[in-house]
């Protein structure tokens, strides 16, 4: 089946498209889950409750841009709504005192793919969920601080700290 004869099966409650539909986009899914949290089992959980939303909020999805984009958004704001609820502490920084390396390119370029998100997992839920939030998801530090509940300049400080982090990690490897 095409993606948009699954969104109409789907919209129909019919089984079979919403499985397929599941198993189409659920590993992407998971993947997007397990960046912002720190267990597989929190991560599943988050799917699950993810294509809960997915499937209850079809109607809304207008048919126009990308299906995986909208799911996307969906998920993330499911593992925002979960790292709300944690409540886990957001220190600030002056960010005039964190240094950045120069190097940083040459560094990265040393390390797969698959090393840099084991270090991404390492981080704090606070630092990981908004490094992924500004550096892979693209969203701004003023759209970070309004869905999480925090100040712009938070969000800006636990950037800095956790690219500061992750820097002082691939240094050492």
């Amino acid at each position: 089946m095409s993606e948009e004869q699954l969104i109409k099966g789907c919209l129909n409650g019919d089984r079979k498209a919403q499985e397929e539909l599941y198993f189409l986009y659920s590993r992407k899914m998971m993947g997007l889950c397990l960046r912002y949290v720190g267990n597989k089992e929190t991560a599943r959980d988050l799917l699950q409750d993810g294509f809960v939303k997915v499937f209850t909020s079809l109607d809304m999805y207008s048919g126009t841009g990308s299906f995986e984009a909208w799911m996307r958004k969906i998920f993330v704001n499911v593992t925002m709504e979960h790292l709300r609820k944690k409540d886990f502490l957001y220190d600030t920084v002056d960010l005039d005192n964190i240094m950045t390396s120069t190097d940083d390119d040459s560094i990265v370029s040393k390390l797969s793919a698959e090393m840099i998100m084991d270090l991404i997992q390492q981080l704090s839920d606070g630092y990981r969920s908004i490094f992924n939030l500004y550096a892979v998801e693209g969203y701004s530090h003023k759209e970070i601080g309004e869905q999480l509940n925090i100040s712009e300049a938070t969000s800006r400080s636990q950037y800095a700290r956790a690219r500061q982090w992750l820097m002082k990690r691939m240094e050492e490897i």
